[in-house]
């Protein structure tokens, strides 16, 4: 940015951001070692090796700008980090006292809400523009109260309830707004249980799942190590100010927009999936649903397994031994994410599956690919100290790091010779992971089947070795002499959880896990970055790219535009995430991307993720929907990131039909039907489509942050009208599409109608998804990052 301003007359001095920045580097560990002590270690020295160039960039930066603090890798992931240490419910600013809040430019920022803190996930345009003194701005949403009563069964974990909780909001309908938990059933919910509720936001669609400040959370406080003193000053300040909850007094009525009531009492264990985080799966159903799967068409719920080759079983051979792969045969097997690693008594709970297990002489396959990723050092303390974390490690769950893993894609490869089983054979593998995600393609290429689970879940289902179990009838393994072990032999009982944690979950822990936090680690220290107040680009980097949004930009900005005979880059359905357009996992061998690193002499084991290379513009334009499990129209069924050049007929890369459009001076457009854009808050979602010429985007709807990023990257989201879409229309993405907006910003309004025609004669109705006119404003200049340039070189 500072050089878009040099090059336009602008300041080059010092930017001090108008915000404090608390930047926390998410270390997003490659598992490639596993039941090994030295798993952290190992991932640690792979991981610098690796990211040496971000790590200094981002180090550089801390140096380079004003009132940033940087946490280094290694130290937890972001969330759990702000959860245990950086929020601070209230602000004391030279005695002026303030309610705390944030904007992340993660989705899952929503996870601080649990302690009473308003935060929500933003795209990283808008956090860049944020930074640099821009206000945000957003439509005022509407508030949804969520009645929460009695309590949890025995035996029910806090996974269980926020997979229900999830499930229900979904169909509710919530995006775009916020949502308040109240009712008696909040007393018996721990601030972790919390936590894990409105960490998964994202997943039912809500700008925030909002708890307010009660006794739960001053205690909470207290064994995080905030000093009684400021705890204190919390609770006399949102006292004063009603904002405080104390049950033990009559709780006024509040009104909301809409209400939902949950019995806590009703929720039984489940797991989501195979393909969604809604995909709610009751475990006693499990066995049935997975079968109703291998037999449903391909969709969100189906695989279309023939019936004769369903039972089939691959015989291989692993390690000197010979292993054996069903369809839904488990592969990979992780605790991993803040979804669930922030929470004690199922991060204790999986540890007490394990003692269980061991006890039994039961043992997960060595083919079964274990880790355990906590959120913070915390919970690597609590583990030891209940003496469970060995148990934990027999079963290969050995501790690979403190960062997103399988979550994110970043599990590592597979065996090779479990890779070959699954590939040859067409099998249908699983995953089951405590993350928030299961997005087709993001944890594994591999694993076609994804579920969500609760850590002890992860655990019980590791030892089946398979997701096509009846969990009530049949037997999770046998004992060396031959007697049947059945889940309940293994499953710990509420009091058994909370004794455990009681006795092993200590404030000294958090003191000393932050006292050092900032501190670092030698490899960190050791990093040597320029004094300099510029970044100085490599331009042979693969991973830093001087960015090509501010290239040939001028004081004046351009005006909004239209589209005029664009040609349809890509024809989607329902629920396309960011991670299908642009994918954070790993770079397929035959990809663009692969391409551009093996021309730079980029080795395959070296080309790391494309979360990784996020700074390369070049690599991750090439990576816009280049998932592998990505279903375009266009392809009539064929699976897979290609699509059809509509001049030529040709089927190729997305990347190389975009680029041939561009390159012949042609805009393109996207059809896509409802909850465009869902998952992450990933700003290369929209940076992408606009590097490969995307002009606009028609969908029935759209999840927030993806729309207001596409705004910020200046590219026209338009919703059909009600009850409409591509297929009503008679739309087959072979057309040519002009869209009619006015010249000038100021005769476009926030949600006006505007007019879709196409070369066949079709002409259709949409709105405008501008939903403020400081969007408005964004789209006059060509996007919020060239608005906040120019604003600062008035100045």
């Amino acid at each position: 940015m500072r050089d878009a301003m040099n090059r336009l007359g602008g300041d080059s001095k010092k930017i001090n951001p108008l915000v404090p920045v608390d930047l926390v580097i998410d270390h997003s560990v490659q598992v490639d070692v596993a039941r090994s002590a030295n798993a952290v270690q190992a991932n640690m020295d792979l991981e610098f090796k690796r990211n040496n160039e971000r790590f200094a960039f981002l180090k550089w930066g801390s140096h380079a700008f004003d009132n940033m603090l940087v946490v280094p890798p290694g130290s937890g992931i972001v969330h759990q980090v702000n959860l245990e240490y950086l929020g601070r419910v209230v602000f004391n600013t030279d005695g002026i006292l303030y309610p705390d809040s944030v904007v992340g430019t993660d989705s899952h920022t929503t996870m601080i809400d649990g302690l009473g803190v308003a935060g929500w996930g933003v795209g990283g345009i808008e956090a860049e523009a944020t930074m640099l003194g821009q206000p945000m701005s957003m439509v005022l949403p509407g508030v949804v109260g969520f009645k929460l009563s009695g309590k949890l069964k025995n035996g029910v974990t806090a996974t269980d309830l926020v997979l229900t909780v999830t499930q229900m909001l979904r169909k509710h309908g919530v995006v775009g707004k916020f949502v308040e938990f109240f009712g008696e059933g909040m007393s018996g919910l721990s601030l972790a249980d919390r936590a894990t509720i409105a960490n998964m936001s994202p997943e039912y669609g809500a700008t925030m799942g909002f708890f307010p400040v009660d006794h739960v959370t001053l205690q909470y406080l207290k064994l995080t190590g905030r000093s009684d003193d400021t705890v204190a000053m919390i609770e006399a300040y949102l006292r004063a100010n009603k904002m405080f909850v104390d049950y033990s007094e009559p709780q006024p009525e509040k009104v909301y927009s809409s209400y939902l009531e949950l019995e806590l009492s009703d929720v039984e264990p489940c797991i989501s999936g195979p393909k969604r985080p809604h995909d709610r799966v009751p475990i006693k159903e499990m066995k049935t649903d997975w079968h109703a799967c291998l037999d449903n068409k391909v969709g969100f719920k189906g695989f279309a397994v023939p019936k004769d080759s369903q039972d089939k079983v691959i015989s291989f051979p692993f390690q000197g031994q010979t292993a054996e792969l069903k369809h839904g045969s488990v592969v990979i097997a992780a605790i991993t994410s803040c979804t669930n690693t922030s929470n004690p008594s199922v991060m204790l709970g999986a540890g007490l599956v394990a003692k269980k297990a061991c006890e039994l002489g039961l043992e997960v396959k060595p083919w079964v690919k274990t880790s355990l990723a906590p959120g913070s050092g915390v919970v690597t303390k609590y583990l030891e100290q209940s003496g469970l974390q060995k148990y934990l490690d027999q079963q290969g769950f050995n501790i690979v790091g403190y960062g997103c893993t399988t979550c994110i894609g970043n599990s590592g490869d597979l065996h090779e010779s479990v890779a070959s089983a699954i590939a040859e054979n067409d099998m249908v593998a699983a995953a089951v992971l405590s993350g928030n995600r299961n997005f087709e393609g993001r944890v594994h290429p591999l694993t076609r089947a994804n579920y969500l689970a609760s850590p002890p879940l992860v655990v019980a289902y590791a030892l089946a070795g398979t997701v096509d179990i009846d969990f009530e009838k049949e037997p999770i393994g046998t004992t060396k002499d031959g007697k049947e072990v059945f889940f309940r032999d293994v499953w710990p009982t509420t009091e058994e959880i909370a004794e455990v944690v009681q006795s092993s979950v200590l404030p000294d822990m958090f003191k000393s896990t932050y006292q050092a936090i900032t501190q670092g680690n030698p490899m960190w220290n050791k990093l040597s970055v320029p004094s300099s107040s510029l970044y100085e680009w490599d331009p042979n980097s693969t991973y830093i790219h001087e960015p090509p949004y501010f290239k040939d930009m001028t004081m004046d900005p351009p005006g909004p535009h239209g589209v005029k005979d664009a040609y349809c880059l890509l024809n989607f359905g329902d629920s396309i995430t960011t991670d299908h357009i642009s994918p954070a996992g790993s770079i397929h061998k035959d990809s663009p991307a692969a391409k551009f690193l093996l021309e730079r002499g980029v080795d395959r084991r070296d080309f790391n993720s494309y979360g990784s290379r996020r700074g390369n513009d070049e690599i991750m334009a090439r990576g816009t929907f280049a998932n592998i499990r990505i279903v375009n129209k266009l392809l009539n069924g064929e699976v897979g990131p290609k699509t059809i050049h509509i001049p030529t007929g040709e089927k190729l890369s997305v990347f190389e039909v975009a680029m041939r459009y561009k390159e012949a001076g042609l805009d393109t457009i996207i059809l896509a039907g409802a909850e465009y854009g869902s998952g992450s808050s990933r700003d290369w979602a929209a940076k992408g489509p606009m590097l490969q010429g995307v002009k606009a985007v028609i969908a029935k709807s759209f999840e927030r942050i993806h729309r207001s990023n596409l705004v910020g990257m200046g590219i026209i989201p338009l919703c059909f009208k009600a009850g409409e879409d591509a297929d009503t229309l008679g739309l087959t993405g072979h057309e040519r599409f002009t869209i009619d907006l006015p010249s000038k910003a100021s005769d476009i309004k926030p949600g006006q109608d505007v007019t879709v025609t196409t070369d066949n004669g079709k002409s259709f109705t949409c709105i405008v998804r501008f939903d403020t006119q400081v969007e408005l404003t964004y789209f006059d200049h060509g996007g919020i990052l060239p608005y906040v340039i120019r604003n600062l070189i008035k100045k």
